[in-house]
């Protein structure tokens, strides 16, 4: 625990004071109102990670939430599946407790998310994620979680044309954005290889709407075309959040991921935030966090 806590400050005092050269094209910084960007990191936990456990009610939220500051997480992004309720919003009192839970703990909630799907053909179902989108946005904001994750939808319906498919998800998001825009809250699109399979279809969506209120929630493993890394700086641009997973893919086979590569992505972008880390099944979050976490934590202290 020490050596983390070490490797951690010598992390974040580097990011904070140089500058890197920078991935971030410079109509990403105009959008986002930035003229330099230099990286400031800081290693959070998605709590998907936890998901067998969670819902088999082996450990809480609560819990969960202790455990990841005692391994020295400084956030963490509880998936909004995990609340009571959901997709209900759970009464007030207990998204405070939750938000209460991490400030105790000395942490920041780095985000939130939720399922939805913008690429159901029947537009009175695409209005009901908009309006799903809209209560975890006020919830989110309650929670003080700066991002809500949303997804495009969960694949293609046959019979239209992706063009057309991509407009529903357009409109749809436009005015989540808008909605998001009003409470303070950014919608990050995540990447799942779902509807939106390639790199060229993620961009084109998030470039059809110019509000620096919408983002990418990169999920490095949901790239399966060609080289993992050269895919990730194709969309690190657009980054404002993201899922760093033990695995990547390269031309759809599966490799672990090497944090030294990732980490120069990270620092070489100019990349300003959170970075979720996510294991998943077979791996127990309760063996696998700490390891992967000292390995991104030493990867970007080689990298400062």
């Amino acid at each position: 625990m020490q050596r983390r806590i070490f490797l951690k400050s010598g992390v974040l005092a580097g990011m904070s004071s140089i500058g890197m050269t920078s991935l971030v094209s410079s109509a990403a910084n105009e959008k986002l109102g930035l003229t330099e960007r230099t990286a400031n990191l800081k290693l959070s936990c998605n709590i998907y990670s936890f998901n067998h456990l969670l819902t088999e009610r082996i450990m809480s939220l609560e819990e969960v939430i202790d455990f990841c500051a005692e391994l020295g997480f400084q956030a963490v992004d509880p998936t909004g599946y995990y609340f009571t309720g959901y997709p209900q919003v759970p009464a007030d009192d207990y998204i405070y407790s939750i938000k209460h839970r991490a400030f105790v703990n000395g942490m920041s909630i780095s985000g939130t998310g939720i399922r939805t799907n913008f690429a159901h053909p029947d537009k009175a179902e695409r209005q009901k994620n908009i309006e799903l989108t809209r209560k975890w946005v006020e919830m989110a904001a309650k929670l003080d979680a700066p991002t809500l994750r949303v997804f495009a939808g969960n694949e293609r319906p046959d019979g239209y044309e992706l063009a057309e498919i991509q407009e529903w998800i357009i409109e749809a998001l436009d005015e989540c954005v808008a909605f998001g825009a009003d409470h303070g809250v950014m919608i990050t699109l995540q990447n799942h290889y779902d509807v939106l399979k390639t790199v060229e279809e993620v961009r084109f969506v998030l470039d059809a709407i110019s509000s620096p209120w919408l983002g990418l929630n990169l999920d490095i493993g949901s790239l399966r075309d060609g080289d993992p890394y050269e895919e990730i700086k194709r969309l690190v641009s657009y980054a404002r959040t993201w899922q760093i997973k033990e695995h990547v893919y390269r031309n759809g086979e599966k490799e672990l991921l090497d944090p030294e590569k990732m980490a120069a992505i990270l620092v070489n972008s100019g990349y300003r935030g959170f970075v979720p880390l996510e294991t998943l099944p077979p791996s127990d979050p309760r063996e696998k966090l700490e390891p992967f976490l000292e390995d991104m934590e030493t990867a970007l202290a080689n990298h400062k």
